[in-house]
């Protein structure tokens, strides 16, 4: 990390469906972005890298320079 520079950490609600499968998991803020696993820890560790993926690949196709999300409590 560079002096004077922030780390921020963005929270995004997955919602989590348990099959005989194993466990699907999807992001409803990010359409198109879903995971699984086979243990609930396992699909959770997978949809933080495909939101991870998912950010990267929006930030690219749209030409961001930075994108952010903040929650603003009133």
């Amino acid at each position: 990390m560079v002096e004077g520079e922030f780390i921020f950490y963005m929270h995004y609600r997955v919602t989590l469906y348990q099959s005989d499968e194993g466990w699907a998991v999807s992001c409803p803020d990010l359409p198109g972005c879903h995971s699984q696993g086979v243990t609930r820890e396992e699909a959770l560790a997978n949809i933080r890298e495909a939101i991870k993926l998912w950010l990267e690949v929006e930030a690219e196709e749209t030409g961001l320079q930075r994108m952010e999300q903040v929650e603003v409590t009133l």
